[in-house]
């Protein structure tokens, strides 16, 4: 797991994820300088870093490089929450307090995230009330769970 960027390094990638395409040291200062005050050098050495941990790869162009993120924004983040989880002695109980924090939007986004990688032929045909108990929204033949950091119960349904 890489470690979380820094301030600066987040802010340059910041940069480089939402162009989505090979940027210039240059064409990254000049965005920072409408936040910030700072140096070419300071931005160039932020990118060779990098360039160096692995985030972005570089091609030669000229005198100068461009640089092109190596993962998505979204593969980062989800690393971040990987090593966070991972580092508990009591999964279950992180992932329980993690989505008490959550908003309802981020709750729908997880249940539409849960929908999307169980894939169609898991997904129930239809969503079952708020009142339903857990057996009745046990497939037939099967037990409910009990564990509350199910895939089931993750998608808050």
């Amino acid at each position: 797991m890489p470690r979380p960027l820094g301030e600066l390094e987040d802010a340059v990638m910041s940069r480089v994820w939402k162009w989505n395409r090979p940027v210039t040291v240059r064409e990254v200062l000049e965005d920072l300088q409408k936040e910030r005050s700072i140096a070419y050098t300071t931005v160039m050495t932020v990118l060779d870093n990098l360039h160096q941990k692995g985030w972005v790869r570089r091609e030669a162009e000229g005198r100068a490089y461009r640089y092109e993120a190596v993962s998505t924004r979204a593969a980062y983040a989800a690393a971040l929450m990987n090593d966070a989880w991972s580092q508990s002695d009591n999964p279950a109980a992180a992932l329980v307090a993690f989505f008490g924090m959550m908003s309802e939007e981020q709750r729908r986004s997880l249940s539409d995230a849960v929908r999307i990688v169980q894939g169609p032929e898991t997904q129930e045909p239809t969503e079952p009330s708020e009142s339903a108990e857990p057996a009745e929204r046990a497939e037939p033949g099967e037990q409910p769970e009990e564990n509350p950091a199910s895939a089931r119960d993750l998608g808050g349904r």
